[in-house]
């Protein structure tokens, strides 16, 4: 039984006249960038995580780099963030010129320990960058607190956390600004790269819209230095199908990851733990288990694509060499990247395939 870490094919089926239906209009309209396809879906996203505004873009990166440098954040300038992620979250702040702060992240939830923020803020720092792994958010009503205090902008990186919430409030409202992904593989994803930023402030939005669009704040009048990262109508009308089936979606997400937790319970493995303020929607099932490497490598050789995030914490990476950090500086997030494992987790799944994920894996760790 072949069963791949994200099923995109079964999903596309599940929607197929919807996504085609809209796909032909497009096509037949001729209005290929930008445009009302756009803008309703800008509308809808807004309304959905909660904001006066949301800005499509043309990927998740985008959406970092472009609110990095909407906050006012450049060259000398530090952003407090966790080594435990992908790399984009970084490269948004160093292509700014500004310099990746890393703190340790917590052992349960995978995310930014706020207790460990304030003693890295120097007066060089700007603002804080917490991301929503996996599908959790960080404790951002302590993060709020310590960035009041201090005066720094919140960039939250929601990647991950489509409809996720902290005490109720949605992914990507709560901080100054927000940042989404739709790479293909999300929550809400689209048929190719997508991104959009949230926010609920009137001037980060006009800058990031022109930004997007090479800093122009009319035709051939260009206020700002800016970036070609304008969101594809196709993608915007597939987006829009797709956030209609969200909320489905996420409910069935929470229901297989319920599954797999009780299948796993009686084995070695450390579960997925949901903090008592976030409501969870499980952009990845994640456990930890000893002996990763070789169990992965057996459950691979079933056809069961689990995987890997993240294997290298971004200090130790070579490309953020020159930040001067070593092996030791973040015990937890190293510990973890040794131990983490991704199992297969979508919608689409059934309780028989889950079934044998789980087998396969008793098998190999037994």
């Amino acid at each position: 039984m072949k069963i791949p870490l994200v099923d995109l094919k079964a999903q596309y089926r599940s929607i197929k006249p919807e996504i085609d239906a809209v796909v032909s209009d497009v096509l037949d309209s001729g209005w290929y960038i930008m445009g009302d396809r756009v803008k309703e879906f800008e509308k809808r996203f807004a309304e959905y995580c909660t904001t006066t505004s949301s800005i499509g873009v043309g990927n998740g990166t985008s959406a970092l780099r472009l609110a990095v440098e909407a906050c006012g954040i450049g060259e000398g300038d530090e952003v407090i963030t966790t080594p435990h992620t992908f790399a984009a979250t970084s490269e948004a702040i160093v292509s700014c010129g500004a310099k990746p702060v890393f703190v340790d992240i917590y052992e349960k939830t995978y995310n930014m320990d706020f207790e460990k923020i304030e003693e890295a803020i120097t007066d060089k720092t700007k603002a804080i960058l917490p991301v929503h792994l996996y599908g959790q958010t960080c404790d951002m009503d302590h993060i709020m607190e310590i960035a009041q205090k201090h005066n720094l902008k919140v960039i939250e990186d929601s990647a991950q956390s489509h409809g996720a919430e902290c005490n109720g409030k949605r992914a990507g409202s709560i901080g100054d600004v927000g940042c989404f992904s739709f790479y293909p593989g999300k929550n809400l994803g689209a048929c190719g790269d997508a991104g959009a930023v949230t926010t609920n402030d009137n001037e980060i939005s006009m800058k990031i819209g022109m930004l997007r669009d090479h800093g122009r704040s009319k035709k051939y009048e260009h206020k700002y230095i800016g970036m070609n990262e304008r969101l594809d109508a196709i993608q915007a009308a597939i987006l829009n199908v797709k956030l209609d089936h969200l909320d489905d979606w996420t409910a069935k997400r929470i229901e297989n990851a319920g599954i797999y937790t009780e299948l796993l319970e009686g084995t070695d493995a450390i579960l997925p733990y949901t903090a008592p303020f976030a409501k969870h929607v499980y952009h990845l099932y994640i456990i930890r288990t000893q002996n990763r490497d070789e169990i992965k490598q057996k459950m691979n050789a079933k056809e069961i694509e689990a995987g890997i995030h993240y294997p290298i914490p971004l200090h130790l990476q070579p490309a953020f060499q020159y930040l001067g950090y070593k092996e030791g500086n973040f015990p937890i997030a190293e510990k973890i990247a040794k131990e983490i494992l991704t199992l297969p987790l979508y919608p689409e799944l059934t309780r028989e395939q889950m079934e044998f994920v789980v087998n396969s894996f008793k098998e190999a760790s037994g």
